[in-house]
């Protein structure tokens, strides 16, 4: 045995370097997995989806923020609304609920990037102090109850995430979201003009 070692230096010189260029593959496949998930934690997106109901002495308000608290621009790709679990395009039955003498306000989220710290309104319902009691405001949120929002975004490097504000549900990575057609914050905008409202 020691005599093949001795007389085959070439062969064993052969295969310690293989083994030293397997290490080294190693070693930039893992550094390169190590900057692959540094690039992306520093550009991760974290939407959060909240309801709110304000009063102040001039008026009552509620509806939905939608904040960006990531440290990466959060791309928008859709926003489904459901009603008792199904699919919905219209919020024209929850307006049914309302007291009158409110107005509205809305913003498309489908298609927006959301920088870090940013926050938009995608819908508030605003009313004249004088024109609601509290328990109307109450019933008026309550009645948010049955409807669920889930917004799909993605980071920049196309990693995706789908987030609901029901019980404050973290957003679950999925594998892509499918670009929506529409926005139901859009739809409601457009019934509203049609309907000749502002």
């Amino acid at each position: 045995m020691w005599r093949w070692f001795t007389h085959n230096h070439q062969t064993l010189t052969g295969i310690g370097a293989m083994l030293v260029g397997i290490a080294a593959l190693y070693v930039a496949w893992d550094q390169g997995r190590v900057m692959r998930d540094q690039q992306h934690g520093s550009v991760f997106p974290v939407l959060q989806v909240d309801g709110f109901v304000s009063t102040t002495p001039e008026e009552a308000s509620l509806g939905i923020r939608i904040a960006n608290n990531g440290v990466g621009p959060a791309l928008v790709e859709s926003v489904t609304l459901y009603r008792n679990g199904v699919a919905v395009d219209s919020m024209e039955a929850y307006g049914e609920q309302l007291p009158d003498g409110y107005d509205l306000s809305w913003a498309v989220l489908t298609g927006r990037a959301l920088a870090p710290d940013q926050l938009v309104t995608p819908i508030r319902i605003r009313w004249d102090r004088a024109d609601i009691t509290p328990e109307d405001l109450q019933a008026a949120a309550r009645a948010w109850d049955e409807w669920e929002l889930q917004v799909c975004y993605c980071s920049v490097f196309g990693r995706c995430w789908q987030t609901s504000p029901v019980g404050g549900a973290r957003a679950e990575r999925v594998a892509m979201c499918q670009r929506g057609e529409s926005d139901v914050f859009e739809n409601l905008g457009a019934a509203r003009a049609a309907a000749g409202y502002q």
